[in-house]
């Protein structure tokens, strides 16, 4: 397939650029037509929903609000009032706004002004939902409101509708962290091409899953927080799929191969090993199914299909690209340096090497120096607290938020929640009752009944996410609702965030069992032992606890808040701990596979254990620490994308890469590996039978060896001596075709002395490997007569290139 896309590169285009315009220009005449189903079967607020839409339809539009404050006098006063009175007017006129209900409608709107008389609010009720308002319509309502202000007279909104327009263009989160991934790629290739490549595909893959995804969205439901959530995963797994197969392809044009054989042997490759990761991050993703939350099936769509396609643009586009650039792919000074000295393997140096070093010589405090600081920043999560977020954790200066404070401060804390007690039998009064003699309660209002059901509004005196709202909520239920005699559930955004939450929470345990287990198996399946995938999995809980740490002394406990712009503190969103641990479990599979397969390959050349880990880490390091990177980039700008949701999941997705690729694979890992030593690829003889192959990448044990039979056969001989000339027994000695494939294996005798068998003149690779020496490759022109070649292996480095 590599090889049809090298080829036919420009019809691979032509079709990912029809791809792309052809499914935007379908969804941008579609429209979206996103929707928010919370479906909490068997909860009391569902109950509480399913009798109100029986009893009171719901209004088909959205409802925002207007409050004002005077600081001298009331809002009574005709100096006021002048004011106010005509912007509602005029906002009540405008095409899309079904109806404004005021304070000064006589006594109907007497209850819409504090008892101080100073605050008051109007609700403003457009035709459609939030997300179908024309954004022009909602900045008219803002523009027209906020003309009434004047010194000592303040005037803010809230509400869904006005909230969509307050957020920052969209697409400037994705640019940002589009620029900040180009910065680090550029720093890592040194070649304006090869940084253009992984961002490219990414665009592509994140483009059409987007598309694609507002599409769907007309024919199943799928929450509008699945494409911000869709883009943060597209671009970050986009672009360091790419990273992977350029990185790959780069090696190869360094070491003399032709850029069609290298792209070949890049996409068999590190290809294989994108194909795996994505299909993990899929079969994570789609763990979130058993929680039953509806909610989360249209993220499950949106982010699946997302990476799906990416994963198709890395092994399809790419190759195609790569074509197109040929040796450009290469920066300028690389190309001249393979012009003038010839191809030269290569070689693990500087950081990466020290640091591999350093680990193999001092496991035991790097092994625990890395699970202290693990330790201590997973520390918060014992209060960890699920619940919603709402317009009081916006930012201070958004209208949104003002408009919060001022309700909160004019008619208390719990007027931005109230509870909704809807009663289907019993004695309504005596409820009543019983319910302002409850403590925590500031206000009840019963509603005149319809149908036989009646809805009582209980005001809490504590604010929608406290957590002695939540002890409200709980009391009604068990105690005031069954002590009354009345068949009644509470209702109410607040009691359904509650529900969510406890819903989630019930649930999670289930979800992280599935999810570790499937991650366990794959593991065990591709690298034939038990130890690796039991260390990965434990990882992965580690991880997840630090990341969680970070999410609740950021969001909930209030640090640095103000330094990133996000508003005040509160609960964890309820929905998030499954997307998050869902996403974690993907993407450290990523650096796992990456990392592991290295090691797992010399080990199998070696049976040195040491120097598995030592190389694996040395020649991999870097890689995935510019892969974590960008991740981080990219999450982190979603910082600027206005929807506390994404936000508060970028800074915990960020936290959750940047620990688990810098401190868990580049030393808790290694460390562990050197400290279980030849334990990490034991496999019981009896389950190695019953398991299925699965190859990552395609190891020599599983690649063809038959021979080329287009000349006569030759041979390659010599010996392997170190640098004081003294023979080097037991060296495995090693020919491989130039894409990798392996031909023959010696060991080398005790004079140092071997033979390798050549099938037939042409260019081949020599790799020598020894315990405690520093690997060799070079490549070979070899005729139709034997080759001498004699090998000097040096102690002290690691230069075993792939």
């Amino acid at each position: 397939m590599a090889r049809w896309c090298y080829r036919h590169r420009l019809v691979v285009l032509l079709l990912w650029v029809g791809a792309l315009f052809g499914l935007g220009f379908s969804a941008s005449s579609a429209g979206t037509d996103y929707a928010n189903v919370f479906s909490l079967p068997d909860t009391d607020s569902k109950k509480a929903y399913d009798l109100m839409e029986k009893a009171f339809p719901a209004r088909a539009g959205d409802t925002d609000t207007v409050v004002w404050k005077t600081d001298e006098g009331s809002v009574r006063d005709e100096e006021v009032r002048s004011r106010i009175q005509p912007a509602l007017e005029k906002i009540a006129g405008m095409k899309g706004v079904g109806g404004v209900t005021g304070p000064y409608a006589g006594a109907e709107g007497a209850g819409q002004i504090s008892r101080d008389g100073r605050i008051a609010y109007a609700q403003v009720t457009f035709t459609d939902q939030a997300n179908a308002v024309p954004k022009e319509l909602v900045e008219d309502v803002v523009d027209t409101a906020r003309q009434a202000r004047q010194d000592g007279l303040d005037v803010e909104l809230g509400g869904q509708a006005v909230q969509r327009v307050q957020e920052p263009p969209t697409g400037l989160a994705e640019m940002v962290g589009i620029a900040a991934a180009a910065v680090v790629l550029f720093l890592a290739f040194g070649s304006l091409f090869a940084m253009l490549l992984p961002i490219g595909v990414a665009v592509f893959g994140v483009g059409t899953g987007m598309f694609s995804t507002q599409l769907l969205s007309h024919v199943t439901d799928i929450p509008d927080l699945a494409p911000l959530l869709s883009t943060l995963i597209g671009l970050g797994v986009g672009i360091d799929y790419a990273l992977f197969i350029v990185t790959r392809h780069r090696k190869g044009v360094l070491s003399g191969m032709d850029p069609e054989e290298s792209t070949v042997t890049a996409l068999n490759t590190s290809g294989r090993a994108v194909l795996f990761a994505g299909g993990t991050v899929c079969i994570a993703l789609a763990g979130m199914l058993v929680t039953n939350l509806r909610f989360l099936d249209g993220v499950v769509i949106g982010t699946s299909l997302t990476v799906v396609l990416s994963v198709l643009a890395a092994t399809t586009l790419l190759p195609a690209l790569l074509g197109f650039l040929g040796p450009r792919v290469l920066s300028r000074r690389q190309r001249r340096t393979l012009a003038t000295t010839g191809p030269e393997p290569e070689k693990a140096t500087g950081l990466a090497l020290r640091w591999s070093a350093g680990v193999q010589r001092r496991p035991w405090r790097i092994a625990v120096l890395a699970l202290a600081v693990m330790a201590v920043l997973a520390l918060p999560v014992l209060s960890l607290r699920l619940g919603a977020t709402d317009q009081g954790n916006d930012d201070t200066t958004t209208t949104t938020r003002q408009a919060y404070d001022l309700l909160a401060e004019g008619f208390g804390p719990g007027f931005n929640g109230p509870l909704q007690v809807v009663v289907s039998d019993g004695d309504t009064t005596a409820l009543v009752k019983d319910i302002e003699g409850t403590e925590g309660v500031a206000r009840v209002t019963a509603l005149p009944p319809a149908q036989g059901v009646t809805v009582v509004q209980v005001i809490p005196t504590t604010s929608p996410q406290s957590e002695e709202t939540d002890a409200l909520i709980d009391r009604l239920r068990g105690e005031v609702i069954p002590g009354a005699g009345a068949e009644a559930h509470v209702g109410g955004v607040t009691a359904v965030s509650k529900d969510f939450a406890t819903v989630t929470g019930d649930r999670l345990p289930l979800f992280v069992a599935t999810i570790i287990g499937l991650g366990f198996l794959l593991l065990l399946v591709a690298f034939r032992s038990l130890v690796v995938p039991l260390t990965a999995a434990l990882m992965n809980l580690v991880a997840a606890a630090a990341s969680f740490g970070v999410l609740v002394a950021v969001f909930q406990w209030g640090w640095g808040l103000d330094l990133l712009g996000l508003g005040k503190e509160g609960p964890i969103n309820a929905f998030l701990p499954v997307i998050m641990l869902s996403l974690l479990f993907g993407l450290s599979m990523d650096y796992q596979v990456f990392l592991v397969s290295r090691m797992h390959e010399e080990w199998v050349h070696t049976r040195d254990n040491a120097r598995a880990v030592r190389v694996g880490l040395a020649e991999t390091s870097r890689v995935i620490n510019s892969a974590a990177l960008i991740m981080v980039c990219v999450f982190l700008a979603f910082v600027l994308s206005g929807d506390a949701g994404a936000a508060m999941a970028g800074v915990g997705l960020a936290a959750a890469v940047a620990l688990d690729a810098f401190i868990l694979r580049t030393a808790l890992v290694p460390a562990a590996m050197h400290l279980l030593g030849t334990s990490n690829w034991w496999l019981p003889a009896w389950l190695e039978k019953r398991l299925p192959h699965l190859a990552v990448e395609p190891r020599e044990e599983a690649e063809e060896t038959a021979p080329v039979t287009d000349g006569p056969a030759s041979a390659v001989h010599g010996y392997v001596r170190d640098p004081a000339g003294d023979p080097v027994e037991g060296a495995a000695v090693t020919l491989m075709s130039k894409g990798g494939r392996r031909l023959d294996r010696v060991t080398s005798l005790a004079d140092g002395s071997y033979i390798v068998s050549v099938p037939a003149p042409g260019t081949y690779l020599l790799a020598t490997t020894a315990r405690s020496y520093a690997s060799r490759a070079r490549q070979l022109v070899v005729g139709s007569e034997p080759l001498v070649v004699d090998v000097e292996l040096e102690q002290g480095e690691v230069d075993a290139p792939r």
